[in-house]
């Protein structure tokens, strides 16, 4: 059982910037990730690596968002520039096992105000 702890959202003004965290508990040797779900909307990839840090973007954060993680304290970060009202939403961390098997954080808030 994994479990997911976020914490590092806000409110930021339009081109400002935020640092977003999740700490897991338990073993996390698979990918990991964030999501983002928008009011009115379905919940879509930010980004994500995998525990050989490879990553990948959505293509609409590519440039101005940046993943990693840090195997050893079983955390992963987000920092996210250049933010858009559009980027406004719930980023949840996203742990996936090698058993395939999903664990999600609560949520953590993002406005981007204009």
């Amino acid at each position: 059982q994994v479990q997911l702890v976020e914490s590092g959202g806000g409110l930021v003004q339009a081109g400002g910037s935020l640092r977003l965290s999740c700490a897991a508990s338990g073993s996390t040797r698979g990918i990991m990730g964030w999501y983002r779900q928008a009011p009115g909307k379905q919940r879509e990839l930010v980004a994500t690596i995998q525990r050989s840090y490879t990553t990948n973007y959505a293509d609409s954060v590519k440039g101005r968002f940046t993943i990693s993680r840090d195997n050893a304290k079983n955390t992963i970060y987000l920092i996210m520039d250049k933010l858009k009202p559009e980027d406004t939403a719930v980023y949840y961390c996203n742990a996936r096992d090698l058993a395939a098997n999903d664990y999600w954080g609560q949520g953590t808030q993002v406005t981007v105000s204009s």
